[in-house]
Parts: structure tokens; sequence; C-alpha cells
């Protein structure tokens, strides 16, 4: 029985120094946002952009993370938008083209549209309400969408998989189609680039709220003077400056 016992202890303290060992080796084969540290045992490397990095386990669930990575690759979409949007309208304003800096676009669009803003404001939550609607039974039931209801669309509504909807309209360039290693690449692309444009709006904004000015603007007063103008002297990011 003594021996029995200690046979099994021996064994299973030896697969927990291999579970460690394994852990390990992981670790330091792939990219970590922490590295020497291992990553949650949730995030296997599988998704794009995993670098393990889910300091509050807020993904174990696996049905909440799936809808996570939904919801950071469609924000991640719409802050490219903005942010190009925003430097391209500054660009714009800066050669004499007439637009609006970003923070006055909304007001300009009201006060020379035709449209009364209640009036688009409920259009808009009908169109993304339906568009919303769409991606919700999508991701509930994958494919499903590509079943003709709107307008007799089907492969165009079926897509890859969760997120990617492919065809030829959503992928009329046909960069998901044939080589999987580009396919796979360019899902790490897009959700890299998408995180640093949501980075870049949250700057955009607090940049304005600090200076009241536009990107373009405050890179510009930071090049003449780099000593006395950056976030340490406009007063907000570190108050007591």
């Amino acid at each position: 029985m003594a021996a029995t016992m200690i046979a099994q202890r021996r064994a299973a303290f030896g697969g927990a120094r291999q579970t460690a060992r394994s852990v390990r080796v992981q670790a330091a084969t792939r990219p970590v946002w922490f590295p020497g540290n291992p990553p949650p045992a949730h995030l296997d490397g599988t998704l794009a952009g995993d670098y393990g990095f889910d300091p509050l386990f807020l993904g174990q669930e696996p049905q909440t993370l799936k809808w996570y990575v939904q919801a950071e690759l469609v924000h991640g979409r719409f802050a490219m938008l903005g942010a190009a949007g925003i430097i391209l309208t500054s660009i714009g304003a800066k050669v004499g083209l007439g637009f609006p800096e970003w923070y006055d676009a909304g007001k300009v669009v009201v006060e020379k549209n035709n449209i009364d803003f209640p009036t688009l404001l409920i259009t808009q939550f009908y169109l993304m309400g339906w568009a919303e609607t769409k991606r919700w039974y999508d991701f509930k039931n994958p494919g499903s969408q590509g079943d003709g209801s709107f307008l007799g669309f089907t492969d165009e509504f079926k897509g890859l998989e969760n997120g990617y909807p492919g065809g030829r309209f959503f992928d009329f360039m046909g960069l998901s189609r044939g080589d999987a290693a580009k396919y796979k690449e360019y899902k790490q692309k897009e959700i890299k680039n998408g995180r640093l444009a949501m980075i870049a709006c949250l700057g955009f904004a607090a940049q304005y709220a600090a200076t009241g000015k536009g990107p373009l603007d405050n890179l510009a007063d930071h090049l003449a003077d780099p000593n006395h103008v950056n976030f340490a002297t406009n007063g907000i990011s570190i108050p007591i400056a």
C-alpha cells in the first residue's frame, strides 16, 4: 500500500513538472505581452493577435471569449476608419479644401444639411440596428445570414468565419482566398492595426480635451518646440506641471 501511494505521488509530481515545463516552453516559443510569463490557458495562440494578454481572465469562458474577439475586431475596424477620417479631414483643412476639423465635423454637417439631426439619428439607428442584428444572428449561427432573405444575397453573406464575410462584395480583391498562410497574416495585421487605431482615436480625443486642437496642429506645435510642448506641459496630462 505504501509503495503504491509513493508511486502515485511520484507520478503526480512528475506530471506537474511536465505540465509546468510545457507551459514554460510554450511561453518561450511564442511572443507574449509579458515576456517570461506563461499566457493564460484559454489563450493558446490560435487567435489572430493573441499575445496572451488577459490579466483579469475575462475570456476564460469560451463563448465570452468568442464574443470579445468579435467586439474587438469590429471596434478596431471602426477605429481605423475614424483615425483615417480624422487625419484626412485635417489634411483637407490645411490645404484649403474647406474640410472641418474632426471635432467640428458634426456641427458643420448639421448646419449645412437639409435633413434635420433627429431624422439623421433615427435613420442611423435603423440602419445600424439592422446591420448589427444580422451580425448577431451570424454570430449565434455562422453562415445563417446567407439564406437569400436580403435581396437574394447568399454566398456574400455566409462568410468565411465569424467577423470575416468574404464574398464578391466584402472581399472583391480576393485577399481571403487561396493562400491560407497569407489569409492568417492579413488577419494578424488587421487586428494589430485596429488596436493601434483605437489607441490613436483615444489619443486624438484626449489631445483635443487638453489643447483644443487637432492632431496635425498638435504635431506641428510639438515639432516646433519639443522640449516645451509635450504631454507634460499641456496642463492636463500632469496637472502639477
